[in-house]
């Protein structure tokens, strides 16, 4: 299929590079024109512009956005919408709230243009490992786009939940979920540091995922981390939210439902802002492995 990818950052580039493996013609657009030549000389078709990348698509045209959520999402729409026709489709695979979603869907069928809000995990690794992806919106939209889904995604990596709202619903729940598992490893590798007995965290972190009930693909990355730098020196237990742990917490309260877990794993990474915390640094070094977040450097 050819579709346009409208944001070539670190996701946006790497689904660029997958889908173009898989056989997909992809017309890419960046603000920062030197990631849009990188991608040309990759194989991606080059646009200037939002305006010009519609102009290279054929109809219906097919319209991924992978842009940081919030005013940003709203501005690409503003702007891609001039150019855009009944049974057009547009696609945010940002971490949009879903109500922001619900919106966007609403808007655009007035012009009969269709809206997913499908929700991306898989970080830098996606590329090579694929990324699990979550839909929601218009039906015949997922349908007709499907082998775009199936060359991004792993076996059995992909689904359709449900009306719009309902990817980026689900996606939000997914990284409430991450928040607090990144703040059970990082409370206990911090618990293993104190002890009496000196262990070595990269020999347990190893140990652990042969077998262990708390094996994951975290603890992986966490083996990784210590692998490289086992007291992680390098890295200031200083930890960014993206804005959907949040969502998911005041969900949570909107409908009674306790979070206790997801909630205070949260307020865990505010407290990392105010003052030192080695399970602050196990998080970051883990959101730098498995997404390449930034981390911040102990000088």
């Amino acid at each position: 299929m050819k579709l346009g990818m409208i944001g070539l950052g670190k996701m946006g580039g790497n689904m660029t590079r997958r889908l173009m493996k898989g056989g997909h013609e992809v017309v890419g657009f960046d603000v920062t024109s030197a990631v849009v030549q990188q991608l040309a000389s990759e194989g991606a078709i080059p646009a200037a512009s939002i305006e010009e990348l519609a102009h290279k698509l054929d109809s219906p045209k097919i319209v991924w956005m992978m842009v940081p959520a919030g005013d940003v999402v709203d501005q690409t729409i503003s702007e891609l919408s001039p150019h855009l026709s009944e049974g057009d489709i547009v696609i945010d695979g940002g971490n949009s709230y879903y109500k922001d979603s619900i919106r966007r869907a609403e808007h655009l069928w007035q012009r009969r243009v269709r809206f997913l809000d499908i929700g991306v995990s898989g970080g830098v690794w996606g590329l090579e490992e694929g990324y699990c992806l979550m839909a929601g919106g218009d039906k015949e939209a997922y349908d007709h786009i499907e082998p775009v889904l199936k060359t991004l995604a792993p076996e059995d990596g992909y689904a359709y939940i449900g009306r719009s709202g309902a990817g980026h619903f689900v996606k939000m729940v997914h990284n409430g979920i991450e928040y607090a598992m990144l703040e059970a490893y990082g409370e206990g590798f911090e618990l293993l540091k104190a002890s009496p007995f000196e262990p070595d965290l990269h020999q347990l972190a190893s140990l652990w995922l042969q077998g262990s009930v708390v094996r994951s693909w975290l603890l992986e990355l966490a083996e990784r981390a210590f692998s490289s730098d086992p007291d992680l020196s390098s890295i200031k237990g200083y930890v960014e939210d993206s804005g959907e742990g949040r969502w998911t917490v005041k969900e949570a309260i909107d409908l009674g439902v306790p979070l206790t877990g997801i909630a205070q794993s949260l307020f865990a990474r505010f407290r990392s802002r105010q003052e030192e915390s080695f399970s602050a640094k196990v998080i970051a070094a883990l959101r730098h492995e498995f997404g390449g977040h930034r981390v911040k450097e102990e000088k």
